[in-house]
């Protein structure tokens, strides 16, 4: 049984979660590899919603291991109000592992994040103001502060002390903030880790055991693979590897753990924040798409920016990542967009077109989608659960998205409820599990 890794093929928000969750039945382990509360996805089941930032959704399932990996940074406060919150609505939590490598968003880490933003003024990135970029350059830094360090006390004092000290310039306007307090600070933290402690694990074998036994074991990333720090839309990008290649890093295997890997893309675009976005719709049909897509992000309520299908950019995520399969969510926002545009190519300056993802930072701000027009439908497709049961013209969308990326579609969403999926005879191998 392969091990599968799940990423987001566009800039985040394409509904991981919900692959995710419909897979996690049938898994041993799902194991979280990079990002922190910065992600964020939502799952309806029956009458109960379930909104999640740190925990994977596999812990829906009693029998699932689910682990927050090294790759991941923890805001030990958020992690300890989600599973608060998941034991008010009776979900089994023993299954819950936190790798005792991952490293801790600090009070400190929130502030810095909020100033910097403010300093860049108009050039700001968008961050979520969470604390992940400066957790991540503390860990680049080994300035770190670890999830371990939270179970022994004198650790704890003398590593936050270390890793304040460079930043004592930088944190000046804050002396007073109470969250600076070194002893309150500590006390926090060695709270968190009392109520952590039962979670807190050597993760990496509860991978390997699941691989062994030949059981599905599914790596989930968090953002999107336009949004990597490497190969994304620099600095308009995340603080992490969002590519598949961090699912190995990120949770502890190695490259042959992995047998397959399926790119999450919506069947138009979003993005969050600032940041190019060729496609970008800013008329009455991009707020036609948001507010039929509920284009508004879990974690900050934001409203997503939409567009039409890049493929370009998909293309280049396809490669990227090596997918074998592309899921591909949303189907049914589209019912009713006749013609449906998707972007082939990019147009540049001075008559310039681009047919692969541009790496200079400046062409992309300018460039612009090259169209082929779609023939689009009226019909409901929300009751389909075969390729055969959609209109036509549906079909063509989806065999045009197969021909231009040159791997299958493996799953089809044609509604927000958790049946409405189509499976098809790509996903047979994962489907069967």
């Amino acid at each position: 049984m392969p091990g599968l890794v799940i990423v987001g093929a566009q800039w985040g928000d394409e509904g991981k979660g919900k692959v995710v969750d419909l897979l996690g039945e049938r898994a041993h382990s799902v194991i979280r590899f990079q990002g922190g509360n910065n992600a964020g996805h939502t799952i309806v089941r029956g009458d109960e919603t379930f909104k999640f930032h740190l925990i994977p959704s596999g812990i829906l399932y009693e029998d699932c291991n689910c682990v927050i990996g090294n790759g991941v940074v923890v805001d030990p406060r958020v992690l300890i109000e989600e599973i608060d919150g998941l034991r008010r609505q009776r979900v089994d939590l023993r299954g819950l592992k936190v790798s005792a490598n991952a490293h801790l968003i600090m009070p400190y880490h929130l502030l810095l994040d909020h100033a910097g933003e403010a300093k860049l003024g108009k050039r700001e990135i968008g961050t979520t103001k969470r604390g992940i970029g400066p957790c991540y350059a503390d860990k680049a830094a080994r300035l770190g502060i670890r999830v371990q360090d939270i179970l022994d006390e004198k650790i704890l004092r003398q590593k936050i002390a270390a890793a304040l000290e460079p930043k004592r310039l930088t944190l000046r306007e804050f002396e007073k903030d109470p969250r600076l307090d070194m002893h309150q600070m500590v006390e926090d933290y060695l709270a968190y880790g009392q109520r952590l402690a039962p979670h807190i694990a050597d993760t990496p074998p509860i991978a390997w055991q699941g691989l062994d036994e030949g059981r599905l074991v599914i790596f989930e990333g968090a953002q999107g693979t336009l949004l990597d720090i490497d190969h994304g839309t620099y600095p308009f990008v995340t603080s992490s590897n969002t590519v598949a290649g961090a699912a190995c890093s990120g949770a502890g295997v190695g490259p042959k753990a992995i047998d397959e890997i399926w790119g999450i893309a919506k069947a138009y675009c979003t993005r969050v924040g600032a940041g190019p976005f060729p496609t970008e719709l800013h008329d009455q049909l991009g707020d036609r798409l948001r507010k039929a897509g509920h284009e508004f992000g879990t974690t900050t309520g934001r409203e997503r920016r939409c567009g039409w299908l890049d493929m370009v950019a998909l293309r280049y995520s396809a490669r990227i990542n090596s997918l074998t399969g592309l899921v591909l969510t949303k189907l049914d926002v589209l019912t009713g967009i006749d013609p449906i545009r998707v972007a082939v190519r990019y147009a540049g300056a001075e008559d310039a077109t681009f047919e692969d993802f541009p790496y200079h930072q400046s062409v992309l701000h300018h460039a612009s989608g090259e169209y082929v027009d779609l023939p689009g439908w009226d019909e409901d497709i929300t009751g389909a659960r075969t390729l055969e049961e959609l209109p036509a013209n549906a079909r063509r969308y989806l065999e045009f998205i197969e021909e231009q990326l040159g791997i299958p579609v493996v799953t089809i969403g044609v509604g927000p409820a958790r049946d409405e999926i189509i499976w098809t005879d790509a996903a047979a191998s994962i489907a069967a599990a």
